[in-house]
C-alpha cells in the first residue's frame, strides 16, 4: 500500500520584500534584506515599532552603505499605531517604515 504524501502550503502574511524588525540582533535584518535583493526585488520595505525603530535605521543603513551599494531611501514613512494591552486598554505605539529601492 502507498502511502500518500502530503504538503502543506503555508500561506504567509507577511508580504514579500517587507522585513519586519524586532529583538533579534540587527544582523540578522541585514541578511533578509540583502537575501530580498538578491532575490530580484526591486524595492524592500524594513518596518519597526517602538523600541526597536532604531534597530529598523541600522539595517538600513548597513544594508545601504556594505552589502547593496545601490541601493537608495527612497521613502520614510512614520506614525503611530494603536495596540490593545492585556488589560483591555488600547496605547498608541510609534511606527516607521523605510524604503530601500534598487
Amino acid at each position: 500500500m502507498a502511502e500518500e504524501q502530503r504538503t502543506q502550503s503555508k500561506e504567509s502574511t507577511i508580504p514579500e520584500n517587507e522585513v519586519f524588525v524586532g529583538k533579534k540582533p540587527a544582523m540578522n535584518y541585514v541578511l533578509a534584506v540583502v537575501t530580498q535583493f538578491n532575490n530580484g526585488a526591486k524595492a524592500v520595505k524594513v518596518r519597526a515599532r517602538g523600541n526597536a525603530i532604531s534597530r529598523a535605521v541600522d539595517v538600513a543603513e548597513i544594508s545601504r552603505n556594505r552589502f547593496v551599494q545601490d541601493a537608495k531611501v527612497s521613502t520614510i514613512a512614520i506614525g503611530s499605531e494603536e495596540l490593545a494591552n492585556e488589560d483591555g486598554t488600547k496605547s498608541k505605539v510609534s511606527s516607521i517604515e523605510i524604503t530601500l529601492e534598487r
